[in-house]
């Protein structure tokens, strides 16, 4: 007999009448013993031919067939390659099969003596890794004949004995007898030698036995998935205890989910009733699938998702494909198509009744596992844990954005309290002393009177700056400010904040200030009060940091139709490249708030900023360094008249 060749097939080929069964390994163990003692219990010796698929399984009936051995000297015992047979097993006819040999996936045992016949022949059933993870030995199963049927004994012993011959050929005298007294056709007995038969008894006793295991492989599985439900709700558990980070959590989730769920595709992602569509950015994936990972998912207009969400609820579609929601739309069509989407479960998670993000679980190929109420139930067990990681996560990052907050605050704090105490300290002494000495001093001349009070009305004037510029930048900060837009000539503000600048300037020389806006610039909608006061704190600031014998010039162009870029460069001490983002911070000063050269609060960038971002314009600075000049630029929207003339002469 071929050692690649099924005992079991061999013998269903030979008795085309026979039809197999299926067992569990305890079920296996008690007929076994049953036919093992039935031998004991005989005077007559006879034939016994048995197969062990490992040692350790010989081991543990090692004794037993001690005991056959003395009742026959035709016992035949194989087990695995690597049995150690001791001496005490020299009375039995013991055979190493081969690794490859069938044998090291079957059961049988075969027994025939003069009054009685059995046999058992079977081969193991295949299981998956899950069952085979959440199974225990006794709950095996093998598919197979049990029978007291004397052909079928004596066949199945015809072919063991082959078996025999083909590992110990020098046994082939032995062999020979056991065929002449054991394996020859069956006989024609009387009614009282007939053979004895299994009664009704020991058939019944047998399903009893088999039902029995059912109920047992039935509990443990129920206890391997609450085991599993459990192990999963501790992983996530001991995940978010452990750390705050939202994206390490939603990792673990995703593939403890996968695997567990044996999901070609996972995904956990963040979205709400109002959410549009949600970037997924956490998948677990098997290797055969495409990954979705950083693509736009659909939510808003996804009528699945919108169903989940409106009854926070799971929702399973077995088959796709069957489906009439997604037949229906063109959109779950084409993402079912394109995704390979074959079963789709949708766990939403939820938090204090509302939804914060859903689980998606996915089957790419026809003969995916469906998933049961358990898998469903395990779930839906572990979306609360997810749901509250996502809110503590977000929570956590909303304190850590609220201490950068309050450290900003408290920088501002320091800084006001600095400059301010800086800034009106200086022009306060002054205005004191210049006032002093007007009172002290009645005679003093008409010419050191005007000058004492010219440099009082000065420092006064600079106090006042600094009082309005703070006021300013709060009213921004706070959105107390009012807008009026309307469209405006940028020509005009730039000619306006030139006057502005040098009106400001009359006793003290300027750098040269050069207005190159010359051609023609389309209206711009903005509030021209705000937009003057860019110009003129970009224009003051450019003056404050060049040389007399500099150069500052303005342009402004327009840029794809749909904004103004106005440019204010000056040749003047320029600006570290690492520097050029931090100069809009409040309070920001290149020298330090108290060791300047040049007076200002070092609000004014900030408050440029606050006004372009309200218009929904861009600031910026350039610069290549130090004493290389700078360049700041920002963009006013053009009007919508001056944007349907501009498309109109294009």
């Amino acid at each position: 007999m071929d050692r690649s060749t099924s005992l079991v097939a061999e013998l269903l080929k030979t008795v085309p009448r026979l039809r197999t069964q299926i067992y569990f390994k305890s079920s296996l163990t008690a007929l076994s013993h049953a036919m093992e003692d039935q031998v004991l219990a005989s005077f007559d010796p006879p034939l016994v031919i048995a197969s062990f698929q490992q040692e350790r399984f010989y081991r543990q009936e090692a004794h037993r067939y001690r005991r056959l051995g003395k009742k026959s000297d035709q016992i035949y015992i194989f087990s695995a390659p690597d049995t150690s047979f001791n001496d005490e097993d020299s009375r039995s006819t013991t055979i190493n099969f081969a690794a490859e040999d069938t044998l090291a996936n079957e059961w049988h045992l075969v027994v025939i003596g003069k009054t009685f016949t059995s046999c058992l022949v079977c081969q193991e059933c295949s299981v998956s890794e899950n069952q085979q993870a959440s199974s225990v030995d006794s709950a095996r199963r093998f598919e197979g004949i049990w029978t007291f049927d004397e052909e079928v004994a004596k066949t199945t012993a015809s072919f063991l004995l082959d078996k025999v011959l083909d590992y110990r050929p020098e046994l082939s005298d032995k062999i020979a007898t056991a065929r002449e007294h054991y394996c020859q056709q069956v006989s024609s007995l009387t009614t009282e030698d007939k053979k004895a038969q299994p009664d009704p008894f020991v058939e019944r006793l047998l399903t009893h036995l088999q039902a029995g295991q059912y109920r047992l492989i039935r509990a443990y599985s129920s206890i391997a998935q609450k085991e599993e439900k459990e192990r999963l709700l501790r992983s996530l558990t001991n995940a978010i205890r452990q750390s705050l980070d939202i994206h390490e959590i939603l990792e673990i989730t995703v593939q403890e989910l996968g695997e567990a769920l044996s999901a070609c595709r996972c995904l956990v992602y963040r979205c709400r009733t109002d959410t549009t569509t949600a970037k997924i950015k956490h998948e677990f994936l098997q290797s055969h699938v495409i990954s979705v990972k950083d693509e736009t998912w659909p939510v808003a207009n996804n009528p699945l998702l919108k169903k989940v969400q409106q009854d926070q609820t799971p929702l399973y579609i077995q088959e796709t494909a069957k489906e009439t929601t997604i037949q229906e739309s063109p959109l779950l069509s084409s993402l079912v198509k394109e995704n390979q989407i074959q079963s789709w479960l949708l766990v939403p998670l939820l938090y204090q009744g509302d939804v914060i993000g859903m689980i998606e679980l996915h089957h790419c190929q026809e003969n995916g596992s469906p998933w049961s109420e358990n898998d469903i139930e395990l779930v839906e067990a572990i979306a609360p844990q997810i749901g509250l990681a996502l809110t503590q996560a977000e929570a956590y990052a909303n304190l850590e954005s609220l201490n950068e907050q309050l450290e900003a605050l408290e920088q501002t704090r320091s800084n006001l309290v600095a400059i301010t105490g800086h800034e009106l300290r200086t022009p306060l002494s002054t205005i004191q002393v210049c006032l002093e000495s007007l009172i002290s001093e009645p005679d003093m001349s008409e010419e050191l009177r005007q000058v004492m009070l010219s440099t009082a009305m000065n420092d006064a004037e600079r106090m006042r700056r600094l009082v309005q510029d703070f006021l300013t930048l709060s009213r921004l900060e706070s959105g107390r400010i009012e807008w009026n837009p309307e469209p405006m000539s940028v020509e005009e503000c730039i000619e306006l904040s030139l006057s502005n600048i040098r009106g400001q300037n009359t006793e003290n020389p300027l750098p040269t200030i050069e207005n190159e806006s010359k051609e023609e610039l389309p209206l711009a909608y903005v509030d021209g009060e705000w937009l003057v006061e860019v110009l003129a704190k970009l224009l003051d600031n450019a003056c404050k940091f060049t040389e007399k014998d500099g150069k500052i010039t303005l342009s402004a162009t327009p840029q794809s139709g749909n904004t103004v870029q106005v440019t204010v460069a000056d040749t003047g001490r320029g600006i570290e490249p690492s520097r050029l983002e931090t100069v809009f911070d409040r309070f920001y000063q290149e020298e330090g708030a108290l060791q300047r050269t040049t007076g200002g609060t070092g609000l004014g960038l900030a408050i440029c900023r606050q006004i372009v971002n309200k218009w929904g314009g861009e600031i910026w600075a350039e610069s290549k360094g130090k004493n290389n000049g700078t360049k700041f630029h920002f963009t006013v929207p053009i009007a919508k008249e001056a944007r349907v003339k501009s498309a109109a002469r294009s």
